[in-house]
């Protein structure tokens, strides 16, 4: 199975070309990248799963300055972003009338917890089928604990290897995700909404909390249980999780099959002629 990152995959695909806002084009490009992938991947792998971002993120309902600096780094330039992301959410929503493949977007959370969430249902009665994950997310590497997972980054254009997936997760949430919002253990809620300069995490600080995760006092666990919640993908909500593999298992092979047929007209109403050439490498 190639899991596909699909928000990081489509804005990858395009953010060179983010200053001219043309539908034709970021299609394109973004479905012809979706389709590298698959060819790269598909003999060893299998089919591919679009994984898509909901609108409403839980993790903001329990962190309410999670990614709180998005929005504003993005009224410092100059892209279009609710045109850019009109645009990535339409082909999505084309991938999935038009293409045999799965599609899975649930409302309440991220394509993180979508691709946690089928990975971990790989493990059920020993099933194990191999995957590929495609995203440059380092919140990914946590998944190399199960021993049929790989990662390849686009943006680095190579494998993800973490030999130590364990440990990698628990650094991480010690250290917190500054690029998520996410403070280190040792900084409260608020740090970076009110500028505050984080607590500087030692490399001897980390070494004590990973022998003991509580030997620094409440607060600190306190925190670093905020940090799991938000960076273990083991910690996605339960109901969650259940709509996820429900709208997995619902899309069954004989409906895909059918599409199969649909990926030409549509390639020739959306006047992709390039990708016209390549059409066996998408079905």
């Amino acid at each position: 199975m190639i899991l596909i990152d699909y928000n990081a995959v489509a804005i990858g695909s395009v953010i060179l070309q983010k200053d001219e806002m043309n539908e034709d084009l970021f299609r394109h490009l973004i479905l012809n990248n979706i389709r590298m992938y698959r060819n790269k991947f598909k003999d060893k792998y299998g089919e591919i799963v679009v994984c898509g971002d909901g609108r409403k993120n839980w993790r903001k309902e329990y962190f309410p300055n999670y990614k709180f600096k998005r929005g504003a780094n993005r009224k410092k330039d100059n892209t279009d972003w609710k045109e850019l992301f009109r645009i990535t959410s339409k082909v999505y929503d084309e991938l999935g009338e038009h293409f045999p493949y799965k599609t899975v977007l649930i409302d309440e959370c991220e394509a993180d917890d979508v691709i946690g969430t089928i990975v971990d249902s790989t493990q059920e009665f020993g099933r194990g089928e191999p995957i590929m994950i495609v995203s440059s997310d380092k919140d990914f590497a946590q998944l190399q604990k199960y021993s049929n997972v790989q990662q390849y980054s686009p943006l680095k254009k190579a494998f993800v290897v973490e030999n130590n997936p364990r440990q990698q997760l628990l650094e991480l949430i010690l250290k917190g995700d500054t690029s998520d919002g996410v403070p280190n253990v040792l900084s409260n809620d608020n740090c970076f909404v009110e500028g505050i300069r984080q607590t500087p995490m030692r490399q001897t600080t980390i070494d004590t909390l990973v022998e003991d995760i509580k030997a620094m006092g409440d607060e600190v666990y306190r925190n670093y249980c905020r940090n799991k919640k938000l960076i273990d993908l083991e910690e996605t909500p339960s109901l969650v999780k259940s709509k996820i593999l429900n709208s997995f298992d619902e899309q069954d092979l004989d409906e895909r099959s059918k599409k199969r047929g649909k990926v030409f007209p549509y390639l020739v109403e959306k006047r992709c002629r390039m990708l016209l050439e390549d059409i066996e490498d998408f079905i």
